[in-house]
């Protein structure tokens, strides 16, 4: 996500000192149904546990203290990270416990914290969506300071240093398999509502760093034009592949992915956005997001249109039509992503400092037919809540508690 990474926020132009003035709207009736959710990261501690170390009592209540803040904000979603740098927030036979838990990756926290996760989750009509992160190994770039059993170290051909972090090769075909078990471990153990991938494919460009791949496309590039498609078709194939296992494995649970919100800028692409974000995932990410929509791999797609409305590189209010109109008549899900971590933060734009500017995206939001919730970035400043800017959505938007859209993967599974 890109607040637990940053660059995701990367984009050309984006000053913060232009402004424009927010669109009139006229709201929609209140939907009996809507997302409404809340992304957990754990990833260095960033919004649970508080700090690694914790006991596992703890750690417990902390977890708890965020499901009922979600309920006391008439939520009904928890997008928790439990692969957070290819380790593990439940027993995994695959990988390491993780890291964030005791402050040492491997060691048993004594508990079993995604198990714990979806029981008190359903106990208070919570969805609980269990996020990985495919590729990313570590947050540094030193292999021996990983657990002397972990997949990194043991294939140690697996793994490609870039930008100070470690990574799996997506372009090894044995990478993408094993990415996809040690998640799907989760999918089997757990009732999980749905697996949840965030916007970390290919990692985001660093300037004078190359992703030493060319070994990976010399053995498996050649039928390729270049080196940019061979590596879209990798992220085609685990998308496609772990969504067909997911069906295999339990066919109720959704799959979905939080993508960066710019899929293409469109002096890049004439179908693209009225964008110039400084990021691209097609060309970037090698991540073709609408492609995946098209071809119905995904249940639901949540972009991260962490943008204030008018922002010239990136205008949230341009940027919802054209989800819109890439998700209408697919039968996958539209919810967005919003920069609830921006609210109130002195570094950012003016637009951010006003506690009304996340209710004026839900209100342009919802004369969109296709977007049918949001989820908010992130459970941290759900609770502190800066400048009030959740509360104004919660009274502007949220009078009572809701349930989830029915997914399309729910749907096909119902009897009759």
């Amino acid at each position: 996500m890109a607040g637990a990474g940053g660059a995701a926020l990367a984009v050309t132009g984006a000053t913060g000192t232009t402004e424009a003035a927010a669109p009139e709207v006229r709201s929609r009736p209140h939907r009996r149904r809507a997302f409404r959710g809340v992304w957990v990261a754990t990833v260095a501690n960033r919004d649970w546990p508080s700090r690694s170390g914790l006991t596992a009592e703890e750690q417990r209540a902390e977890l708890l203290a965020h499901l009922d803040t979600a309920v006391e904000r008439r939520l009904n979603a928890v997008v928790l990270q439990v692969r957070p740098t290819a380790d593990a927030l439940w027993p995994s036979p695959y990988e390491p416990w993780a890291q964030c838990l005791t402050g040492t990756q491997g060691r048993d926290p004594g508990w079993d914290p995604l198990g714990t996760a979806v029981e008190e989750a359903h106990a208070r009509d919570l969805e609980l969506h269990a996020w990985f992160n495919p590729y990313r190994v570590a947050n540094h770039t030193d292999p021996t300071r990983l657990v002397a059993d972990h997949p990194a170290r043991l294939h140690p051909e697996w793994v490609l240093p870039y930008g100070g972090k470690l990574y799996y090769n997506p372009g090894l075909p044995e990478v993408r398999r094993f990415v996809q078990d040690a998640m799907l471990d989760a999918l089997r153990r757990y009732d999980i509502d749905a697996v949840h991938w965030d916007d970390y494919f290919y990692p985001y460009p660093v300037a004078g760093q190359v992703f030493a791949d060319d070994e990976a496309y010399a053995r498996y590039g050649g039928d390729f034009p270049d080196k940019a498609s061979w590596r879209r078709n990798n992220t085609d194939l685990l998308v496609s592949e772990m969504a067909a296992r997911i069906k295999d494995t339990k066919k109720h649970v959704a799959f979905g992915t939080s993508p960066f919100g710019v899929w293409r800028n469109i002096a890049t692409d004439p179908e693209g956005s009225d964008t110039c974000a400084g990021v691209q995932t097609y060309d970037d990410l090698y991540a073709d997001t609408r492609k995946w929509i098209r071809e119905g791999w995904l249940d639901h797609v949540v972009p991260q249109l962490y943008w204030n409305i008018g922002l010239p590189a990136a205008d949230y209010a341009k940027l919802l039509p054209w989800w819109d109109a890439v998700v209408r008549g697919t039968g996958v899900g539209l919810y967005i992503g919003e920069a609830l971590y921006k609210a109130g933060d002195p570094a950012q734009p003016a637009a951010w400092q006003d506690p009304k500017e996340l209710s004026r995206h839900l209100e342009l939001a919802a004369t969109y037919p296709s977007v049918g919730g949001h989820c908010f970035f992130a459970a941290k400043e759900v609770v502190t809540d800066r400048i009030g800017a959740m509360a104004t959505v919660v009274a502007d938007h949220y009078p009572t508690r809701v349930r989830p859209p029915k997914e399309r993967a729910q749907r096909a599974s119902a009897p009759g």
